[in-house]
């Protein structure tokens, strides 16, 4: 005769039942996903605004940007507002416990003396030391690199080399040794990431199949995409059939995966906000000459007030499975992320595998258009 199984006492049915539940919370289906949606969130313009309203329930990190370098060290370039920053996010952690804080080091603007900071090996521990005590003074929980570019020239007046290329590797090496070292003394584990330029140059220029195995999660910026003087999408999933361009999400994945980089490291980029301009007499709209670069928008404000005015249509790419905008009178061209494009890039990355999606910038979208649908998508 078999034993009898014990009947399971009432309290731990209700845990049970309650664990089962909790596996129906958006934000823990998306942690069995193990996909990560990071939000980039400046501080570069002085206090945050309204940090109490960002939702951190629908993201896994913030990215801090950004913290500058001088004199061959991570700097923060307001060191009064970022620390009142740092603050107020990391309170943001009671709403969401899971939710991890990186500081971001560098951007477009602050990009020109990472070529001189990680120059020698004495150089690159210094400037390594510098970043993990900031996070360590402050309880964050990681570093993102934000290089734009190694080996290439970037803003006007940065300094780059051909060194770069090799000590780009050897900073995430240092970065990721120290990082090691502060996680034994506090046994947390930090995090190291990169945003990088999604095109073939940038892979030119790094060993990104070295570089991949000190990082946690590589940021494609899939975004800022220019067919020169072609009216063109700037952050197309596909190629278009309107214009001759190489520069897409799949084509910035594709190369990356054949450079040695794990797909489950990869992460997509989202643009937030849309890029303007000005079309040629004549011009009928996607893939036509461009006569003049504009102001661009936040989505929200495309969304609420620039789609309202007289005129503004959106069009759909099938092929590129992007949207722009355009205005036949006014010959203003918008090209941008929507809920439709944005839900492609989600299904995009669950299909690869990818790690996830990132996004700039959270200022961009307030009212969280878009991070409502990737929450929704990623589940």
């Amino acid at each position: 005769m078999k034993p009898q199984c014990p009947q399971k006492p009432v309290n731990v049915l209700i845990l049970i039942i309650a664990f089962n539940l909790l596996l129906l919370l958006p934000g823990v289906i998306r942690a069995q996903a193990n996909r990560v949606v990071i939000g980039y969130v400046g501080g570069f313009r002085g206090i945050i605004k309204n940090v109490d309203q960002i939702d951190v329930k629908k993201l896994t990190h913030i990215n801090y940007a950004f913290v500058d370098i001088k004199n061959n060290r991570a700097w923060l370039h307001r060191e009064v507002t970022d620390t009142i920053n740092f603050r107020r996010l990391v309170t943001l952690k009671k709403q969401n416990p899971a939710l991890k804080i990186l500081i971001s080091i560098g951007g477009w603007t602050w990009s020109g003396r990472f070529s001189d900071a990680v120059l020698s090996d004495t150089a690159r521990h210094g400037f390594a030391a510098s970043a993990v005590a900031i996070i360590s003074k402050f309880n964050l929980d990681g570093i993102d690199i934000d290089w734009e570019y190694p080996r290439r020239k970037g803003l006007d007046g940065n300094i780059y080399r051909p060194e770069d290329r090799q000590n780009y590797t050897l900073m995430f090496k240092e970065l990721r040794r120290q990082l090691d070292n502060l996680q034994q003394q506090t046994h947390k584990k930090y995090l190291l990431t990169t945003a990088v330029g999604a095109f073939k140059g940038f892979l030119d220029h790094t060993e990104m199949q070295d570089v991949q195995q000190y990082l946690d999660y590589i940021n494609l910026m899939t975004y800022d995409y220019s067919a020169g003087k072609a009216a063109s999408h700037h952050t197309a999933l596909y190629a278009s059939k309107a214009y001759v361009a190489h520069n897409n999400a799949n084509e910035a994945v594709t190369l990356f995966v054949a450079a040695g980089v794990p797909v489950n490291k990869l992460v997509m980029g989202v643009a937030f906000y849309g890029r303007t301009s000005i079309l040629e007499e004549g011009a009928k709209g996607l893939g036509d000459s461009v006569s003049t670069r504009a102001k661009g928008y936040g989505y929200t404000i495309i969304k609420d007030s620039i789609l309202k005015l007289p005129g503004f249509k959106v069009y759909h790419d099938r092929h590129a499975k992007a949207d722009y905008i355009y205005n036949s009178i006014t010959r203003q061209f918008i090209t941008f992320d929507d809920e439709w494009s944005v839900k492609k890039k989600v299904k995009y990355v669950k299909s690869k595998k990818m790690g996830g999606v990132m996004f700039w910038e959270y200022a961009d979208d307030p009212k969280g258009y878009l991070l409502g649908v990737i929450n929704k998508t990623i589940r």
